[in-house]
Parts: C-alpha cells; structure tokens; sequence
C-alpha cells in the first residue's frame, strides 16, 4: 500500500498550485470543471509529481548505500516503492460544495482525502468495514475505465476522509470525482 494523492479544497486553486509548482517542482497534469446539478461549479486540476511514476506497482531499486543507517548491509540493492503521489486541487465559490467546504474551515481550507492505492478495493473496504476501522460513503467501489476507488466518511481519529483505490493507467476519472463531491455535501455540512 502506498499513497497515490492527496486532495486539497482550497479558497484559490491557482495560487495553490503555484506553490507545489515553484516549490516542490510539480507539473500541471489535467485541469476540468465539474457541474453540479444544482448549477454550482467546483474547478480541478491534478498536478504530476517531478519524478516519473512507476506504473501501478512498479518497484524501484535504491542502492542500500544511500538508504538511512539502519538499512545499510554491503551492496545489495533494496527493492522499495518510490511514492511520488499526485496531487489534486479543486476550488469553488462560495455556495458551492467545494466554497463552502472551504468557507467551513476559515475560508482557508485544507486536506480533504488522502488517498491509499491497494490490490483489491473490495477485498480492503470489507476488511475496514468487519474491523471497523471506517464507514463508507457508498455500499460498492466506483469503477470507470481504468480505475476503482471508495470513499470512507470523515475519520473519527483525523477528520479527513480516505480514499482507496487501484489503477490501471493515469489521470482522474470526472464522475467518480463529481460523486465523491456530491456524497460529501451532506456529510461535511453536518461537520459545520
């Protein structure tokens, strides 16, 4: 398991993503808006990490040399996940879902998912659900082309929701995305 992104509602998407951009070094991967239905509007764009993303999973070699001290073991090369995550920024105004997600949080905003990719969705939220580690936010993973992923509701512990998922490729899918925001509605206005 590792991260795949972390998602950011933010009062500006721009200034935001300008900061990850200048400072961290990530690029703009795909910008789009999502429509509501009841004529609001949340604005997104996922940025790409600086480094190239192993596709699922991937491993990447790390000579054990430039591993931390406690690694260290002559040569031999160690076989770990490089976890460059994606980073996703979405904005709204003020009476939208997203603006006033923000507008809860001092107008500033903040994380709202991080999201941990895993093998078998399914298998994972079933897992959470018998421990009772989280209750989700619908009965099934959301699948489109490419790509499977659920939604737990605001952690008790963290206040953040969490998202897992498993790809087959790169990008975001817009409806699941679009669900996600309209599942939350009523959950993060209750937070109020």
């Amino acid at each position: 398991m590792r991260i795949d992104h972390i998602a950011y509602r933010v009062k500006d998407r721009y200034k935001t993503s300008k900061f990850f951009i200048d400072a961290l070094g990530y690029g703009i991967g795909t910008e789009f808006q999502i429509e509501f239905d009841d004529g609001s509007k949340a604005d997104c764009v996922a940025l790409t990490p600086p480094e190239d993303r192993p596709v699922d999973t991937e491993e990447w070699d790390v000579l054990l040399a430039d591993a931390p001290e406690p690694y260290l073991n002559d040569d031999v090369i160690f076989h770990g996940y490089h976890c460059p995550s994606e980073i996703f920024v979405s904005d709204g105004p003020d009476g939208s879902i997203v603006g006033d997600w923000v507008v809860a949080r001092g107008g500033i905003g903040g994380v709202h998912h991080i999201a941990y990719q895993v093998d078998d969705v399914e298998a994972k939220m079933n897992e959470w659900k018998e421990k009772g580690y989280a209750e989700f936010l619908s009965e099934s993973p959301l699948t489109c082309p490419g790509l499977e992923q659920v939604f737990t509701k605001p952690s008790e512990l963290t206040g953040i929701i969490y998202e897992l998922i498993r790809r087959k490729g790169k990008g975001f899918c817009v409806e699941n995305v679009k669900a996600l925001m309209e599942s939350t509605s009523d959950v993060e206005t209750d937070e109020k």
